[in-house]
Formats: structure tokens, C-alpha cells, sequence
């Protein structure tokens, strides 16, 4: 057999190989119409309050959870509770995984509504677990299997109650991304946060689809709103929801006390299905001190936002 043969049969080989992945072995997403199935019908809004417990990293932080707490209060009456387990940009996998470190774990974990994270999951103590992803989410993605980890834990939470609902907050990415901030947050949320993340999970359970909180969606809603109106009282520009470091120079990722209102009021539009405007906007921190608000324009805008972009978004969960 001379060389150009073997380089033939090698050829064919690999292209039979190539089409074996393609159609039989490569990882299966739900096909459009599961999707849409298992997102067509809205979920109840919940009767009273509810208990949540939050897997994440600092851009859930300690204080989002806390406004959150305060505003489901004066929305849905007393009785919410919420416990969480966060870390330094931490991975789904790396909080699943007992033998990987979770980076800052004894100094983010230092607070009485810290509760080990397996532990609360199979509890089924919770009407509402709540899980994101670490940022940059592509390498998330690309090095700590997002899919396959979701999975896992809305796994956890599904089989130790039938009630409980699985969420997916959606965050969002650095301000000076190369790509353009509101770039990113038009093209991640189909390409990465559903595609990577959410339906690996909903190809093998679209009876109980996790739902998504759209953090990034309404950020980029709200940047878009305030810029048509040229801004608004104490706020001209959505770089003022992030915070300032100690120099005084703008922290590209994490949020200052109106961009974790903003997160709050996300997240009880979602958990509740409930519209938050009117929702108060002067509240406290986690430690019980006072946050710094937004003005009541502000804050207007804001609750307007969350409610036409959660509503206009059928993974949510929440009726148009």
C-alpha cells in the first residue's frame, strides 16, 4: 500500500470519526421547542415569604441578600430568611467539589447567615436555592464545566424536595471588557449564561427548569434607560452602581450599595413575581448600618426596569 493510500484511509477515518462525535457523542442541547416547553408556563407567585439560600461569590456579597430580606418585608410581609455560602470567585464546581479550595472561604463565610452549602441544599428546607457562576464566565465554562455543575446542584436541590425552585443569577462582566460592556451583556446571556450554563441541565430535566434571574439583562436595561434620559437625580451615568476603591478609582466588577439595590430588587421580582415598584429604596447594609440609596427618580427608574425586563423575559418564571 503506497503513502497516498494510507493518507486516504487516515482521512476518511478521521472524517468518520468527526461525523460519530458530531451526531452521537458531542454534548446535546435541548432542541428549540424543548425550551420553549419548559418555559411556557409562568410559575405561581408564591404566597408568602420564602427561605433562599445563595451559592456564590462576591457579586452576591453579604448586603444584596440583606436589601433583599428588607425589601421581600415590605412586599410580601415578614417571615423571609436567607442563609448563604460565597467565596473569591468561586466556581459552582469548585463549591461542589470537597477536595478544591474555596478561595477566601473563612473570611466571606464569617457571618451568622453562613450555612455549609451541600448541608442547606439537601435539607429541602428551601423554597428558593439560588446559584450563579464565577466571572469571566466563558472560562467558567471552558475550565470548570458551568453545565455539568448546575446540574449538580439543582440535582441536589430538586431531589430533596419537590417544591423547591432553582435559580440561575445571571451577573455580569468587567466595565473596560475589551468587547464593550453592553456588548457583552446583549450577546453572553444566550451564548454563554443559557447556552454554558442553563440548558446542559435542561436537556436531562425540562420537567423542572431552572429559572434565571437577570441581573446582567436588567444592568444593561437600566444603563440604556438612564443614558435616554440623560440621567436622573444622583446618578448619570451606570458606572455610579459600581464601587470606588480606596484611591478613588472605579472597581470594574463589583457593585457599590445602589447596584446591590438594584441586584435586590432583581432577585424579589424573580423570587416573588411580584412588581417592585413602590418597593422602598432607603435600606440597610448587612451589618444593620445604613445603606447609601439612590434618589427616589432613581430608584423609580430602577424598580420600572427590573419589572418590564423580568417580565419580558420567559426564563424567569414571571407572567408578562
Amino acid at each position: 500500500m503506497n503513502l497516498r493510500s494510507v493518507l486516504m484511509i487516515a482521512l476518511a477515518l478521521m472524517a468518520v470519526a468527526l461525523l460519530l462525535w458530531f451526531f452521537w457523542l458531542r454534548p446535546k442541547g435541548p432542541d428549540p421547542e424543548t425550551v420553549a416547553a419548559a418555559y411556557a408556563t409562568p410559575l405561581p407567585p408564591p404566597e408568602g415569604p420564602l427561605q433562599v439560600f445563595h451559592l456564590g461569590h462576591s457579586l452576591v456579597g453579604r448586603d444584596m441578600p440583606a436589601m433583599l430580606e428588607q425589601l421581600a418585608e415590605a412586599g410580601a410581609g415578614p417571615g423571609h430568611g436567607y442563609e448563604s455560602q460565597l467565596g473569591w470567585g468561586t466556581s459552582m464546581r469548585e463549591h461542589f467539589e470537597p477536595d478544591l479550595p474555596v478561595n477566601g472561604f473563612d473570611v466571606e463565610n464569617d457571618h451568622p447567615r453562613f450555612r455549609p452549602a451541600r448541608e442547606a441544599v439537601e435539607s429541602g428546607e428551601y423554597d428558593a436555592v439560588v446559584l450563579t457562576e464565577m466571572v469571566e464566565i466563558r472560562d467558567a465554562i471552558k475550565y470548570h464545566d458551568s453545565g455539568t455543575y448546575l446540574h449538580r446542584w439543582a440535582d441536589l436541590a430538586r431531589g430533596a424536595s419537590d417544591t423547591t425552585r432553582v435559580y440561575l443569577y445571571e451577573s455580569w462582566h468587567h466595565l473596560d471588557d475589551p468587547e464593550g460592556w453592553l456588548t457583552r451583556l446583549d450577546a453572553d446571556l444566550g451564548r454563554y449564561w443559557e447556552a454554558g450554563v442553563l440548558y446542559p441541565d435542561l436537556a436531562t430535566a425540562p420537567g423542572r427548569p431552572v429559572h434565571v434571574i437577570p441581573a446582567g439583562q436588567v444592568m444593561a436595561g437600566f444603563a440604556r434607560a438612564l443614558e435616554a434620559r440623560g440621567g436622573v437625580e444622583g446618578m448619570q451615568s451606570h458606572e455610579e452602581l459600581f464601587a470606588l476603591r480606596d484611591d478613588g478609582s472605579r472597581d470594574e466588577i463589583h457593585l457599590n450599595d445602589m447596584g446591590a439595590y438594584l441586584v435586590a430588587l432583581t432577585h424579589y421580582a424573580v423570587l416573588y413575581g411580584r412588581s417592585p415598584v413602590g418597593l422602598p429604596h432607603t435600606l440597610n447594609r448587612a451589618d444593620g448600618t445604613a445603606a447609601q440609596a439612590p434618589s427616589a427618580e432613581a430608584a423609580r427608574l430602577m424598580q420600572e426596569v427590573v419589572w418590564e425586563v423580568v417580565t419580558g423575559y420567559p426564563k424567569t418564571g414571571v407572567a408578562r
